[in-house]
């Protein structure tokens, strides 16, 4: 007996869901016998390993891509919280003006435009930083972008360059300049804001998922040098589903919903503050994590890409109106 997918170009069989039970549901067992012992650990939901934390209360917070979207509300969130300081770097000098208006009654607040794809401004900005605020207890690199939902074959070497550079290599650059200062304090955290687009892919959106697969791997990896080396300096990786900024406005989900900024700002600070490992937003994005680890691709691209919509979400994409 065999299923044949609407498209025509998928088809599976019983077979197929029969091999898929006998080699999993064991190991599915497995993994339920020992989730009271994970729990124990504090480590189930991808969180802390450690009970060491990082507070905003009285830190000095470096946002980039701050002066606008989400970036901007963590900032008020921060300095709420008590956060010592506030700093932003964008590229945009009329939204840092703007931001540091708004925020300035909240608490100490300084812009820097840095363009976080070029390796020489972000020395020359962290040492400004350094000499006009002090050095940074808290690194969020959000600084992000996505250029268009066109398929591969038609996006342009300059959008794949460009969505390469500031998705992955910005936060890359602007890490290894902050990075040595907190390691001479042994004190400091890195969070970096990847993307639910680095977990799974996608049609419509392969160069930005490229970079934030990118993202992902090279955050945990510098999260386990720390994490090996015993170094008081920490990482969250970030991994939020679409976010209505405007970013990716056109998007439309069947499942999971289109993310309130507020609710993603929120759950990104307490995740700082708990110095939780990974954190996917909304937390069933890690039942996507789970199940390409279980379930043939075929069947994953199934349930995942047609089923629940995934792969249909930027079929009707415009981005953000300049």
């Amino acid at each position: 007996m065999k299923f044949y997918h609407k498209s025509g170009n998928f088809t599976t069989d019983l077979r197929l869901l029969r091999i898929f039970s006998q080699q999993n549901l064991a190991g599915l067992g497995f993994g339920l016998t020992l989730r009271p012992f994970f729990l124990y650990l504090g480590i189930a939901n991808c969180g802390s390993i450690t009970n060491k934390y990082m507070k905003i209360e009285g830190s000095s917070v470096l946002i980039t891509g701050g002066a606008s979207g989400i970036g901007k509300i963590m900032g008020r969130m921060a300095l709420e919280k008590g956060a010592s300081k506030l700093i932003i770097w964008d590229i945009n000098p009329v939204s840092i003006e703007k931001a540091i208006s708004e925020l300035s009654p909240l608490g100490p607040v300084k812009g820097f435009i840095v363009d976080v794809s070029d390796n020489e401004k972000v020395t020359e900005g962290y040492a400004r930083v350094v000499r006009e605020c002090g050095q940074v207890d808290i690194l969020i690199n959000c600084a992000g972008i996505v250029t268009s939902n066109k398929t591969f074959d038609k996006q342009t070497p300059e959008e794949i360059v460009r969505t390469i550079n500031i998705n992955t290599i910005a936060p890359m650059f602007v890490t290894r300049a902050i990075l040595p200062d907190m390691l001479s304090r042994n004190r400091g955290h890195i969070c970096n804001i990847a993307s639910a687009g680095g977990m799974l892919g996608n049609p419509r959106m392969s160069v930005y998922g490229a970079s934030k697969w990118g993202a992902i791997g090279w955050s945990d990896s510098v999260r386990i040098e720390l994490q090996s080396e015993k170094k008081d300096v920490h990482v969250t990786t970030v991994a939020p589903y679409y976010i209505n900024t405007g970013m990716f406005d056109g998007v439309k989900s069947k499942v999971f919903p289109i993310l309130e900024p507020e609710y993603v700002a929120k759950r990104v600070l307490r995740a700082i503050e708990k110095n939780t490992i990974f954190e996917g937003i909304p937390f069933g994005l890690h039942f996507i994590r789970f199940c390409q680890a279980i379930l043939p691709i075929r069947l994953l691209d199934l349930i995942f890409g047609e089923w629940f919509g995934i792969y249909h979400t930027m079929d009707n994409f415009t981005g953000r109106k300049v």
